[in-house]
């Protein structure tokens, strides 16, 4: 019996080809791998993408402070302006203090879309290189099974051919059936082979079976990541939707203030001839009361100046009224009480120049801003007589309450804004007593006390003389 050896490599150059081509792609699948592991490594740390993301946000919150302080300096110089023109300022105030904002959440909904794109794609990479592994290893088993259908056959057709020969191909078979020593010694050499053959072959057959079993397990391990992976993917891709759709959104609300914004300035810009008539009309009022107030404090100048004569002549010394007598609740060295119904004072806007916010030009804010909320009490800072209670322009409802002269100057103070009155020109008031209500009257965007005070007829800053 003629035993043939199983051939251990495959019979053509296409089945060598199946053979090298998992190993091929398992090379890609890694290289696949590195190509992502540098991917991974950014999208994990995403310290560039942090700190751009931060410098953006520190940016946003610096324009926004500036655009509250230019809504705080706009709403101080509103008072110049009223009607539709004050309401359009006041809008522009609040679409410029809007817009920092909206920038911020619209550049951080587009890093967080940019972000889980890029997280989406990497996961994409590797979910690619994992089915990848998964078809090689499946490659592999098929390739093996090949392999092994034709150990198996080889094994199959070894065993015939000994069934065929009627006896075994042991040593004491040949040795008895041998017709000379050379004839034994031939036909064991043939044994001898022949079972090293099928030694061989049932190893490589063992050795296949333990490589496939390790390859199925590692097969349901790559699955699972597969599905795994897939999972994490789908997720990151809606998430990245979402995020875009949060960008859209952001992108269009930023567009819809800039858009009105600038039709506010537009319209603004066409109201400049309304906002100089305004400002000419409370100069013209100041004006007035300037010269009201010269000619109240020139006439007692002359009545001081008569009184100190006629004490002179009749050889007294001295002259009243020259004092500074504190007022009862004022603050240690002030002049004035607190005028308001709040304890302690709140300066809302202070004395000084002030840009106007359409004309462009510097003007004098010419006393401060004090908080009363509408309808509360607006009580007199000092004792004095009430030169008048009536509207006046800009003003609004005005009381000017004349406080006679201190320390050598003629002091005067003005309550302004006011919804309503509870004294009348003439009337002698003290400190703390109510002379009205707060209100909005007059060219003024919210209810408050704007108070003023006079020195010889010219406004003073009134901190000081409050004891602020």
């Amino acid at each position: 019996m003629t035993m043939r050896r199983p051939d251990r490599t495959p019979p053509t150059a296409a089945s060598a080809a199946g053979r090298r081509r998992p190993l091929q792609r398992l090379v890609a699948v890694l290289a696949a791998l590195a190509v992502a592991g540098p991917a991974l490594l950014v999208a994990g740390t995403g310290t560039a993408l942090a700190d751009e993301l931060s410098n953006k946000r520190a940016a946003a919150e610096q324009r926004a402070a500036a655009a509250e302080q230019r809504a705080a300096d706009l709403a101080e110089a509103i008072e110049e302006l009223s009607g539709e023109l004050a309401d359009a300022l006041a809008r522009l105030a609040e679409v410029e203090a809007q817009l920092p904002v909206a920038q911020a959440r619209l550049d951080e909904a587009e890093a967080a879309a940019q972000a889980a794109q890029r997280e989406a794609e990497i996961l994409a990479a590797r979910l690619q290189a994992a089915r990848d592994e998964e078809a090689a290893i499946t490659e592999q088993i098929a390739v093996d099974d090949t392999r092994e259908q034709e150990i198996r056959a080889a094994i199959g057709q070894m065993a015939r051919e000994a069934y065929k020969g009627g006896r075994d191909v042991s040593g004491m078979s040949v040795m008895l059936d041998a017709e000379s020593s050379q004839d034994f010694v031939e036909k064991y050499g043939l044994v001898s082979t022949a079972l090293r053959t099928q030694t061989q072959v049932l190893d490589e057959l063992t050795e296949l079976a333990a490589r496939n079993k390790n390859a199925q397990a590692r097969q349901a391990a790559v699955r699972a990541k597969v599905d795994e992976l897939k999972a994490a993917a789908d997720e990151k891709l809606a998430e990245a939707e979402r995020a875009r759709e949060q960008a859209v959104a952001a992108k269009a609300e930023v567009e819809r203030l800039v858009a009105e914004q600038k039709q506010r300035k537009a319209d603004i810009e066409s109201r400049r001839s309304e906002a100089q008539a305004q400002v000419a009309a409370n100069d013209a009022e100041r004006a007035r009361v300037t010269q009201e107030l010269a000619a109240i404090v020139e006439q007692q100048r002359i009545q001081r100046e008569q009184e100190e004569a006629a004490r002179r002549a009749a050889g007294q010394t001295g002259g009243g009224g020259s004092g500074s007598p504190q007022p009862g609740g004022a603050r240690p060295g002030a002049l004035f009480a607190n005028p308001t119904a709040h304890n302690p004072i709140v300066v809302t806007s202070e004395y000084g120049n002030r840009l106007h916010p359409v004309l462009g030009y510097w003007r004098l804010h010419a006393g401060i801003d004090l908080r009363d909320r509408c309808g509360e009490p607006v009580y007199a800072g000092r004792s004095g007589t009430v030169q008048w209670a009536r509207y006046r322009s800009g003003y609004g409802n005005q009381v000017m309450v004349d406080h006679g002269w201190v320390n050598g100057s003629s002091l005067m103070s003005s309550y302004n804004h006011m919804s309503s009155f509870t004294v009348g020109a003439g009337a002698q008031v003290s400190a703390g007593q109510v002379i009205g209500y707060a209100g909005n009257t007059g060219t003024s965007a919210a209810c408050h006390l704007h108070f003023e005070v006079y020195i010889n007829g010219g406004t003073q800053n009134p901190r000081p003389y409050l004891g602020l």
